[in-house]
Order: structure tokens, then C-alpha cells, then sequence
């Protein structure tokens, strides 16, 4: 039961699991098992379903303090083409970068990975402070394709390519293409644009390795409606507009925010990294 300094904000605030949920913990019927299952707490007490929280309570997940942040709290979305080389892990033992160096700072919260890329993939890779969103751009039942430009050692015939859209066995799993389009080259190395509907771990490449041939180079291109503008450089990125954010939220089914005209200050933020991306001197 939680003390009465609180009741107040109990009552007012928002529901537990919306704000884990946006937070990027999981899902709102995750964060509702979580509940249940007694791994949150509200001002040190055990929360329970039908709790609410506002910015004043100290809400802990796991034993970690969230901060409670408004729903108001504008919805934003970076796009990062992200290098080789980097790992997807805010931190590594190794010492290795990470996607999250690069980024800008965001104050009072934090920025969710939509999905991850392997070590050795580059690409596009999303960005947001909303996990909500986040989770469901990556949950399969939003069934938003992935675009991937690939590099293939080895003879890729049509036969080949058929088995691939049609589905093969792996080790979690059947998977497949939908989409399979020649790029460049010819013979025995040869580039090809692919696209799966799920995100597993490694899909594109087992998919490829599981027909005998060697998956040289990968990179991420498109990610549902979204793709890389040609002048965000690699190791480089751009903040999407609101519209671009509306667009991104009902491709994942979720209600998008108000729309709003950008604030002088974010304007002219804008146009000021626009103009960094593209200098021809910079260098990442």
C-alpha cells in the first residue's frame, strides 16, 4: 500500500505500466506481468495493477530507479547510418564502440534501439525515446519489412533465389524472403537487395549461408517507409521530422502525436546539423 504523501499523484498520474512501457522496458502487457510478478515498486512500496505515478514518486523497475516522464514529452526519432565495427550495447567489456556514441544527449531520458544490426553490418538503424513505440516497430505482428543490400560470395542461381522466398528451416524456425532483386556484379560476387518481415537475430545471412553460400558485405538500407538520405554519410546522423515521426508511428500502428509546427529554436537546430551533414570537409 503506498503511503498517503503519494496518493495524491496515485490518483492523478499515469498508469505504471505506460510509463515502463515508454521508458523501453517492454510491451504494456509485459510491463503488467512485471507488475504481478512484484518487480515494481512506487516510493519503496509494491506497486499493483491500477496504480498510477506522476514526476514527484520514485518508480524502480527491477530494483533500477525509471524516471517518470510526461506523456507530453515530445516523440523523437534519429536515424543513425550506423559502420562496421560498432556494437549495438550502450557499453562493452571489450572496450569496442557502440551505436550510442555517436549520438546526441537527451536529457531526462534515454534513447531505445529499434532492433539491432550485427557487429560487421552497417546501415540504417533507429532511434527513439519512446519505447512504446519502439516495441512496436520490432514486434512481428507489425509486419514492416526490412531492406538489405547484399554482397554474396558464391553461384546464386534462380532456383536458389525461389527457395529462398519460399521458405527454409533454420534453427529457430522457418524463414524466408519476400523480395529478391539483382544489384551489381556478376559471376561468383555479386550484390543483391533482399527483404525480410521479422527481425531475427542474424536472419539475412543464415538465410544465405544456408544455401552454401558466403555473405561478404550486409548493409541494412530500409527500414519500413524510412530510408537513408543520401547525404547522412556513414557514422552520421539526422533527427527525422515531425511528419516523417507521424508517418513512422501509424506504419507501427500506434496514434501519432499532435501534429505541431517545429519551435524557432528546433528550426534553426535543424538547419544547423542539415548544413554539418552536408559540408564536404566533415569527417566522421
Amino acid at each position: 500500500m503506498i503511503d498517503n504523501s503519494s496518493a495524491h499523484s496515485m490518483v492523478e498520474g499515469e498508469k505504471i505500466q505506460k510509463v515502463l512501457a515508454r521508458a523501453g522496458f517492454g510491451s504494456r502487457r509485459e510491463m503488467e506481468r512485471a507488475i504481478t510478478d512484484g518487480l515494481v515498486t512506487v516510493n519503496g512500496q509494491p506497486a499493483t495493477l491500477g496504480d498510477r505515478v506522476s514526476e514527484d514518486d520514485k518508480l524502480q523497475f527491477k530494483g533500477k530507479r525509471v524516471a517518470v516522464t510526461s506523456e507530453k514529452e515530445t516523440l523523437r526519432v534519429l536515424l543513425y547510418n550506423k559502420p562496421e565495427g560498432e556494437i549495438c550495447s550502450r557499453s562493452d567489456p571489450e572496450g569496442r564502440r557502440t551505436v550510442y556514441d555517436r549520438l546526441p544527449k537527451l536529457q531526462g531520458g534515454r534513447w531505445i534501439s529499434v532492433g539491432r544490426l550485427d557487429f560487421n553490418t552497417s546501415g540504417l538503424l533507429l532511434f527513439t525515446n519512446n519505447g512504446e513505440l519502439a516495441n512496436k516497430l520490432m514486434h512481428p505482428s507489425s509486419v514492416i519489412d526490412r531492406e538489405y543490400l547484399v554482397r554474396i560470395q558464391g553461384n546464386v542461381d534462380d532456383d536458389m533465389k525461389e527457395r529462398l522466398r519460399t521458405g527454409v528451416l533454420l534453427d529457430d524456425g522457418t524463414a524466408k524472403f519476400t523480395d529478391i532483386v539483382d544489384g551489381a556484379g556478376e559471376g561468383r560476387n555479386r550484390w543483391f537487395y533482399c527483404v525480410v518481415m521479422e527481425g531475427r537475430n542474424r536472419e539475412v545471412r543464415r538465410l544465405w549461408e544456408s544455401q552454401g553460400v558466403k555473405v561478404s558485405r550486409l548493409k541494412r538500407v530500409r527500414y519500413g517507409n524510412i530510408f537513408i538520405p543520401s547525404h547522412v554519410r556513414v557514422g552520421q546522423w539526422i533527427e527525422l521530422l515531425p511528419k516523417e515521426v507521424g508517418d513512422l508511428c501509424l506504419t507501427a500502428g500506434i496514434k501519432p502525436p499532435k501534429k505541431r509546427p517545429m519551435h524557432v529554436k528546433e528550426k534553426q537546430a535543424y538547419d544547423r546539423h542539415q548544413k554539418k551533414l552536408r559540408s564536404k570537409g566533415q569527417r566522421y
